[in-house]
């Protein structure tokens, strides 16, 4: 598998490749939309973009966990978790992938 990292600054730069935008409109253009999604997930909103997935917060409550090395109970507070589902299509993709 690869270790590749996707960052900002690659898809700004696929945004000026393949849209034609210069490099600092194609960075505030990616800027633009990871503020957008990150403020709908804050709010407590889903964010759902076709063929590719649904990035979502859950509201996990508070529990008792153990300490795995001394068995020793830990209270594990009420939090908000971001979760990922892929869209089928993703899913496919992804599984196609893993076949070449």
């Amino acid at each position: 598998m690869s270790e590749k990292t996707l960052t900002r600054m690659d898809l700004s730069e696929a945004v000026f490749r393949e849209v034609g935008l210069s490099r600092n409109e194609s960075a505030q253009l990616v800027e633009t939309v990871l503020g957008h999604v990150s403020d709908a997930l804050v709010a407590g909103e889903s964010v759902k973009i076709s063929s590719f997935g649904t990035f979502s917060v859950r509201d996990k409550a508070a529990r008792v966990g153990r300490n795995p090395k001394t068995g020793e109970e830990a209270p594990i507070p009420p939090r908000r978790v971001l979760t990922f589902r892929p869209s089928h299509l993703m899913k496919d993709r992804v599984d196609e992938g893993n076949k070449r």
